[in-house]
C-alpha cells in the first residue's frame, strides 16, 4: 500500500465520527470500504490505530499521532489546491487565524486592514477562541495561526512577540473604589466582580491571583465580551478586569470609572503561535511578519 490522501481523509473522519460506520455515511461510501482502508493503514505502519469496541472506535496513542500529523498533511495539500486554483481568480492565499478577544478588539482590525491593502490579492479568515484552546488548535493544524494571551500551553510552537495588554479595573461610579487612580488587584477582592467567560485568559489570571492573595473572587456573573461586562459594572452589579485598549470603545458612552491595578501581571504580554514556521504557506508567513513588524513600531 502506498500512502493517499483519501485514505488519510477517511480516517481523520472515523476519529470525528467514533465510529466506522459514521465515517461511511458522511463519506457516502460502503462501510467495508473504509473498513478495509483502516486495515491498510494499519498494515503500512504496522501498529494499531483504533480500538474497537461495541460503541465505536478509540484512537490508540498511533492514532491520536497520526490524527494530528493527517491534518497537517490534508491542510497543506488542500491549501496547495485552493491556492493554485485562487491565481485564476485573484486571491492567491487563505490565511486561517485564531484570535482571543483582546486582540480582535484592540489591534488585528487596523493591522489586517493595513495587510490587505499591501496584499489584496490575499483573504484572512478570522475566528474568535479562548486562548487556551487557540494553542490547541494551532498544534493541531485547524490554524496556521494563533494570537493570544501568552500562557503555559505545553505544546510544540514556535512563539513571536506581540503587544502588551495593560489591564484595567472597572467600576461604577458610585463604587467605594471609584475615587482611587490606582489599586493593588487584592483590594478589590472585597466586592463582587463581573468576570468573562470561565476559560478566557483574564478569567483563569483573576482567578490565579485571588489565589495568591488567599481570598475567594467573587464572581456575581460573567459574560462573553467587553462591552457586556461594561454595562454590567455600569449597572451596579460588581467590578470588573478588562484591557484598557479594548474599553475605549465602550467608556465613553458609560457611566463608569477606570483604574490602573498595580499588579506586574496586569500588563500581560500576547503572542503569536505557529506550529511550525517552515511549513506556513507563503501567504501565512507574509501576515505573521506583518503582525510582528506592526507590533513592533507601535512600541
Amino acid at each position: 500500500m502506498r500512502l493517499d490522501p483519501t485514505s488519510l481523509r477517511l480516517f481523520v473522519r472515523v476519529a470525528e465520527t467514533g465510529t466506522i460506520t459514521g465515517a461511511a455515511e458522511a463519506e457516502y461510501i460502503a462501510t467495508s470500504a473504509v473498513s478495509k482502508r483502516l486495515s491498510e493503514l494499519e498494515a503500512h505502519f504496522s501498529t494499531p490505530l483504533l480500538k474497537r469496541n461495541n460503541r465505536g472506535v478509540e484512537l490508540t496513542p498511533a492514532g491520536n499521532a497520526l490524527l494530528n500529523l493527517s491534518r497537517g498533511v490534508l491542510h497543506n495539500l488542500e491549501d496547495l489546491e485552493l491556492q493554485m486554483r485562487e491565481y485564476s481568480s485573484g486571491n492567491r492565499g487563505i490565511v486561517r487565524v485564531f484570535a482571543n478577544m483582546s486582540a480582535i478588539t484592540q489591534y488585528l482590525p487596523t493591522e489586517t486592514q493595513d495587510f490587505f491593502e499591501k496584499h489584496p490579492d490575499i483573504g484572512v479568515q478570522l475566528e474568535e477562541k479562548v486562548s487556551p484552546i487557540i494553542t490547541r488548535e494551532v498544534m493541531s493544524n485547524n490554524a496556521d495561526i494563533g494570537v493570544c494571551a501568552r500562557l503555559p500551553h505545553g505544546y510544540d510552537l514556535v512563539e513571536f512577540p506581540y503587544h502588551v495588554d495593560d489591564l484595567v479595573l472597572v467600576t461604577p461610579l458610585n463604587h467605594p473604589l471609584a475615587d482611587r487612580e490606582a489599586i493593588d488587584f487584592r483590594e478589590c477582592l472585597d466586592y463582587p466582580h463581573v468576570g468573562l467567560h470561565t476559560s478566557s485568559a483574564i478569567n483563569l489570571e483573576l482567578l490565579r491571583a485571588a489565589s495568591l492573595a488567599n481570598r475567594p473572587l467573587r464572581l456575581r456573573i460573567q459574560v462573553t465580551s467587553y462591552d457586556a461586562l461594561c454595562m454590567m459594572v455600569q449597572a451596579g452589579l460588581g467590578v470588573g478586569v478588562v484591557p484598557r485598549g479594548a474599553i475605549r470603545q465602550y467608556v465613553g458612552g458609560l457611566n463608569v470609572r477606570v483604574l490602573s491595578i498595580r499588579d506586574a501581571w496586569a500588563r500581560r504580554r500576547l503572542s503569536i503561535y505557529v506550529h511550525d514556521p517552515e511549513r506556513l504557506s507563503m501567504a501565512a508567513r507574509m501576515f505573521v511578519d506583518h503582525l510582528i513588524e506592526s507590533a513592533a513600531s507601535s512600541g
